[in-house]
């Protein structure tokens, strides 16, 4: 009785409501949901928190920023379904006016980030190896995935081509896709050197990857995933495309304080931790199957390797 009493007190207000809605659709700073709301950061603050001590929201501290996401589904489930059912009666005619404001927040993220892919092309792979020796990275990749053909392969968020240039010898058929234009001309022309007929190139976005269920034996997200809006929902759309115990294996950063990489390099997050891969994976029905951790260079590297629920996972789960 007490848990049900403070989750109907924290949505005992219009703004609270506003705020729950808005995390259906997507986790956002608290800046963010600020600029959808159009009120200020300490107010949205104060209410994030009665959010958060009744269970329907989570805070995460990222550098200077705060992001906020759902709660449980245990706990918000329950919640979303009546919403849904009372919206049934009575339109919520704060729903669209917030979904044009939440659409702008996301076209600013979005061209923040293809404004820096565009402007950087020509050196992107000059500005991964600032942070650690790529070599590295990419024989940590190799020994994780094994000398095994690997069968349909996808490189989502491809740039220039550098993970098929490693890996499509090895597969049956390799897609690189990539939303920038540019990089993909970038790809073509050095997949056309190295006479790889096998790899194809398609321009499409990491939340809607051109392939069918079940199509993909490895997926792999490599240095693409800090630039992510929606991690989650980018994890969850490769294991959608994934066949029981196909391998999604990411490569990216650690949690790190470089805040200076969000606005000079465009980043939208700044490393992750573990236990939120793992969370991410768990939703997204797959099973962690090792960890890597590579030092040096500025920021770690770190390796998560994941298989779709539906074959025991045989890798053991390094620290």
């Amino acid at each position: 009785m007490t848990i049900a009493l403070d989750i109907f007190r924290a949505l005992a207000d219009a703004t609270r409501l506003r705020i729950v809605a808005l995390l259906r659709t997507m986790e956002l700073s608290v800046g963010e949901l600020a600029q959808v709301l159009g009120q200020s950061q300490p107010r949205v603050s104060r209410h994030v928190k009665i959010l958060c001590d009744a269970g329907l929201a989570e805070r995460r501290k990222e550098g200077s920023w705060v992001f906020v996401a759902l709660g449980s589904g245990a706990t918000v489930g329950p919640i979303a379904t009546a919403l849904d059912a009372w919206g049934e009666i009575e339109p919520d005619h704060w729903r669209v006016a917030d979904a044009a404001r939440l659409a702008a927040v996301r076209a600013d993220r979005a061209a923040s980030a293809a404004s820096w892919f565009e402007a950087n092309a020509g050196q992107w792979d000059a500005i991964r190896s600032l942070h650690i020796a790529e070599s590295e990275v990419e024989a940590a990749m190799s020994a994780v995935l094994g000398d095994a053909p690997i069968g349909q392969l996808i490189d989502i968020g491809t740039g220039t081509g550098r993970m098929l240039e490693l890996f499509a010898g090895r597969a049956g058929q390799a897609l690189g896709i990539d939303r920038s234009s540019e990089m993909l001309r970038l790809a073509r022309a050095k997949l056309s050197e190295r006479g790889l007929s096998n790899a194809e190139l398609r321009q499409a976005d990491l939340y809607a990857l051109p392939l069918g269920d079940d199509a993909a034996d490895v997926a792999i997200v490599h240095h693409v995933l800090h630039f992510a809006q929606q991690p989650g929902a980018a994890i969850a759309e490769a294991a959608r495309v994934l066949k029981p115990g196909g391998r999604l294996l990411i490569a990216d950063f650690a949690a790190h304080d470089r805040e200076d990489l969000r606005a000079k390099d465009a980043h939208t997050r700044l490393g992750f931790a573990d236990d939120q891969i793992e969370t991410w994976f768990a939703a997204a029905g797959l099973a962690p199957a090792r960890i890597e951790t590579l030092e040096g260079g500025e920021l770690t590297v770190k390796l998560w390797l994941a298989r779709k629920v539906g074959q025991r996972v045989a890798e053991v789960k390094a620290a």
